[in-house]
């Protein structure tokens, strides 16, 4: 029998986007960064060595994302499926005034986002199944090789729950400021 060889998978770094001056579950929309998120990211990839960038879509994320590719002469992708999860009714409403107004729901939330979703949310299957998929994609294109992926709070979370066989009620307690950077192994074992 003949041994198959196997490509080697890539070393992926999660980056959280910079600070946007929202307070609020952002989710989907699509806001810039502040002054202060560029400077962030700005330090927070100054020492970083990637031979890929692979970004979500939305402008806090991408425009930055694209600045770095360009003054490191490496190539872009940038991917919509490594969005952030879709908040439904509660997305844009500052997080005080959920609490205030449906604060068992919030506190249901917090406690197991996959069974206890925002109102008219995205279903949390398919912000899961989309992130692995994106992820599945980024190993495939690019083995071996170091990728940094510009995402968001909660899809990083997310990943990061699955690579470390997290329950989802978990992820709230994950700490993921905004210009963080999180090597992940992917898939997870």
């Amino acid at each position: 029998m003949k041994a198959v060889k196997l490509p080697l998978p890539a070393s992926i770094e999660l980056l959280r986007h910079g600070d946007t001056g929202q307070r609020s579950y952002r989710g989907q929309l699509d806001d810039p960064l502040s002054e202060l998120g560029w400077r962030q990211l700005r330090e927070a990839t100054a020492n970083g060595e990637w031979d890929a960038v692979v970004s979500s879509t939305l402008q806090r994320c991408a425009r930055f994302a694209e600045e770095l590719a360009v003054a490191r002469g490496v190539p872009l992708r940038l991917d919509a499926r490594l969005q952030e999860y879709h908040f439904g009714d509660w997305q844009g409403v500052p997080i005080a005034d959920i609490d205030r107004d449906h604060g068992e729901a919030l506190g249901r939330y917090w406690a197991d986002p996959a069974n206890h979703p925002p109102p008219n949310a995205e279903p949390f299957a398919a912000f899961r199944q989309r992130l692995s998929d994106a992820l599945d994609a980024i190993v495939a294109e690019h083995p071996g090789r170091r990728v940094l992926v510009v995402t968001h709070g909660g899809a990083i979370k997310l990943i990061r729950s699955l690579v470390e066989g997290r329950a989802f009620g978990g992820m709230v307690e994950l700490h993921v400021p905004h210009a963080s950077l999180h090597p992940v192994a992917w898939p997870p074992a």
